[in-house]
């Protein structure tokens, strides 16, 4: 049986990817903070728990993972929309140290084993990291700088029977993350996906996670960007009636 870690596992996207895999016949390590969330997702998935701060990991926390086939980094988070000038240094710093921080100290654990059984790293990066937007600077600095890691990493690891993959995902309908950055306004959380027609869910994110890892030992998949048929970029979002059929 094979062996997946997934960080931020107690909801949205890390959920999804978690609860999938572990359907699929691996053995899964949930990794957060929650442990309310995640003795309910161990409960129906059999999976394990380690529950901790990514941003606190040691090796000694990870001495139950005798072994890794697969790590997702999917741990982050977004907190506020100030413009640069206007902007707080403390959610900076909040959003570097779980996005690029949380993730660097999760590889550094765990790589010597992904190594060892020729695995797979995916870090859930987004499409903020590939253009600034108007009040998005702070998550747009962490989330281009954990694109740079996983660039860096890559190169570095040449020659090293590992694959390394980095998945930007587009708007994705997961209201936890717009709450915690707009301080729990649920007004202007559900304005964001207002007239969207089928915004991406998680379980379409947990869907290419496990395409990607199921993929042969040597084929990999540098990067890859996903978004909902009515976002085209991050400025071209369409809003109204698609007309699906199906």
């Amino acid at each position: 049986m094979r062996t997946a870690v997934v960080t931020g596992a107690s909801s949205g996207i890390g959920e999804a990817c978690a609860c999938l895999l572990a359907r699929s016949g691996w053995d899964v390590f949930l990794v957060a903070r929650r442990r309310d969330r995640l003795d309910k997702i161990a409960a129906n998935t059999n999976a394990h728990i380690i529950e901790l701060d990514i941003t606190k990991a040691t090796e000694e926390d990870f001495q139950q993972v005798k072994k890794c086939d697969l790590l997702v980094n999917c741990a982050g988070g977004a907190f506020g929309i100030d413009f640069v000038a206007e902007s707080n240094a403390d959610d900076w710093t909040k959003m570097y140290n779980v996005n690029v921080l949380g993730t660097l100290r999760m590889i550094q654990i765990l790589l010597s084993r992904l190594v060892e059984s020729q695995g797979c790293i995916i870090n859930i990066t987004s499409t903020a990291a590939l253009s600034g937007y108007e009040g998005g600077s702070g998550y747009c600095a962490a989330k281009s700088a954990q694109r740079a890691l996983t660039q860096s990493l890559r190169l570095e690891m040449k020659g090293k029977p590992v694959r390394i993959t980095e998945l930007l995902p587009g708007m994705v309908y997961t209201p936890e993350f717009s709450l915690n950055r707009l301080s729990g306004n649920a007004d202007k959380a559900n304005a964001i996906y207002k007239d969207v027609d089928r915004p991406l869910r998680a379980e379409d994110i947990a869907q290419i996670v496990s395409m990607v890892a199921n993929l042969p030992s040597h084929v990999n998949v540098d990067e890859l960007t996903v978004r909902p048929v009515a976002q085209r970029s991050q400025y071209a979002l369409f809003r109204g009636d698609l007309n699906w059929k199906h």
